[in-house]
């Protein structure tokens, strides 16, 4: 047979499109031709399949080789293609059954040997396969992490050999089996821990239950980064259609492993991230931080060190819970359902309002460190909070508090409460939802008024109190908003008004 068809998958942003990788043999001096808009990395694939189809003991054809990769107009990248290619070669030169292809997508990167490499974005690619109701062979290692998904058929492969006598029905590939091992993550800083800081921990817990946005400002060594470690580990796991989202955005960049599936992301940037690090982009458009924290958090220390221009890419997806990146010749959309928690000193030195004095940056200094951070930007943060300076005998003494455990049997019990109102976060809520779901009582709606009034508070604060406030309702197990409730919402947000 001159001509094979096999299948395989591209990757544009989270999207896995079908990719028709077509083998044509004709007569003519040897050459090998790859068309179908491919980068440097497919072109490669040329000598990486000879290679291996050689020393995988089949004969490579001494013909004019034409491989196809369609549609046309979309980029190919990376070595994915390489087992599609060499199988389409070999059935196109009689050296395995054709028809068998029909049943199945490839994806993998050969060596020269003719094993298979693991591949990025396997488990992407995995979500839309099982529309077809085709298998999908992959990589050992690959193949695991597409398991993950339950809905498609993935089988694991070791080698071109191993998929060549599949297809020949001498020696059926096993399926992938979905390893996932919560025992063996590892272990969650415990709130236990962290001394002092009663208030801080409160509002900890507040943001773990809506999954609110949290600012905490204080000098060195209060404790903010601590306090920051320690939210994971009072949060529930990562279950369902979450887990894969999270879990597929991580496989694009290769940082998933298929055993931590359903661990909440933590990523932790640092101050001189660029805004393309941040929020992504690249040709191909790469995922940045914000994605990669996708149902997860994002925790930016030392916050008004970051530069102006990257702090204020974060507006829209804080609101939004996407990023779309555009570039001349790509577009791609990642999601982006991060919770922001960050950090910051009160003033240059760290030390403006300590009880000791030290500070000694003047009032413009203190105005100008603080006017890095953007009013819209602050806007759309749910909760701000000081994080004092801890007093020796605080130091001295014993930790104290609830632990890890204990806070987060409450955070469950409050994010059921919400998911079985609204199906939803807190903080996911939109417009018509806080309207729907989060009005206070007449006591609590007439001290929202009275702050309004006194704050000039504006309409996308006032909706975040409610948010708020509705969180610390349910925490306390309460279908009603009071006025108790929007008080405590009300005063994590002083020093967003300076």
């Amino acid at each position: 047979m001159a001509l094979a068809i096999a299948h395989s998958r591209g990757l544009d942003g989270l999207n896995a499109p079908p990719v028709i990788v077509e083998a044509h043999l004709a007569s003519g001096l040897p050459s090998f031709t790859l068309v179908g808009l491919p980068d440097t990395e497919v072109k490669e694939a040329r000598d990486r399949v000879r290679a291996a189809i050689v020393n995988s003991g089949f004969d490579f054809p001494s013909k004019r080789i034409t491989v196809n990769l369609a549609p046309a107009d979309l980029p190919k990248e990376s070595g994915r293609f390489d087992l599609p290619i060499a199988l389409g070669i070999l059935a196109a030169s009689g050296q395995i059954p054709a028809p068998p292809l029909a049943d199945y997508e490839f994806a993998g990167e050969l060596s020269l040997s003719g094993e298979l490499r693991p591949i990025r974005g396997a488990l992407a690619m995995a979500l839309q396969t099982g529309d077809t109701g085709k298998a999908f062979i992959l990589p050992e290692e690959s193949a695991r992490e597409a398991a993950l998904t339950g809905s498609t058929h993935v089988l694991a492969a070791r080698s071109l050999l191993d998929v060549c006598a599949h297809l020949a029905d001498r020696q059926a590939l096993p399926p992938a089996n979905a390893t996932v091992s919560p025992k063996n993550w590892p272990k969650f800083e415990n709130l236990s821990d962290v001394r002092g800081q009663t208030q801080a921990k409160r509002v900890l817990e507040i943001a773990a239950a809506g999954q609110h946005s949290l600012l905490m400002v204080g000098p060195p060594g209060s404790g903010k980064s601590m306090l920051a470690a320690r939210l994971p580990g009072i949060m529930p796991p990562l279950q369902g259609e979450a887990a894969k989202a999270s879990a597929a955005v991580l496989s694009l960049v290769g940082q998933f492993v298929p055993e931590a599936f359903g661990r909440r992301p933590y990523r932790q940037p640092h101050h001189t991230a660029s805004a393309v690090a941040l929020v992504g982009g690249g040709n191909p458009p790469r995922p940045g931080e914000i994605s990669l924290a996708h149902q997860g958090i994002l925790f930016l220390d030392e916050l008004p060190e970051f530069d102006r221009k990257v702090l204020e890419t974060l507006r829209e997806p804080l609101e939004s819970g996407r990023i779309h990146i555009a570039r001349a010749a790509r577009h791609a959309e990642f999601p982006a359902e991060f919770q922001l928690i960050a950090a910051m000193n009160p003033c240059p030195c760290g030390f403006h309002g300590h009880s000791n004095d030290k500070c000694r940056c003047t009032p413009d200094q203190v105005a100008r460190y603080r006017s890095k951070l953007s009013g819209p930007f602050l806007d759309r943060i749910d909760l701000i909070i000081e994080v004092p300076a801890l007093p020796s005998d605080a130091l001295a003494g014993q930790a104290d508090g609830e632990n890890s455990a204990t806070v987060r049997t409450r955070v469950e019990a409050a994010l059921s409460r919400q998911r079985a109102r609204q199906q939803k976060s807190n903080a996911r809520l939109s417009t018509q939802e806080v309207d729907a779901n989060c009005q206070p009582d007449a006591a609590g709606s007439k001290l929202l008024h009275q702050a309004s009034a006194q704050l000039d508070l504006s309409a996308r604060a006032w909706h975040r109190i409610l948010k708020v406030a509705r969180t610390i309702a349910d925490l306390a197990g309460s279908d009603a908003i009071g006025a108790a409730h929007v008080a405590e919402a009300i005063q994590y947000r002083r020093f967003a008004r300076g």
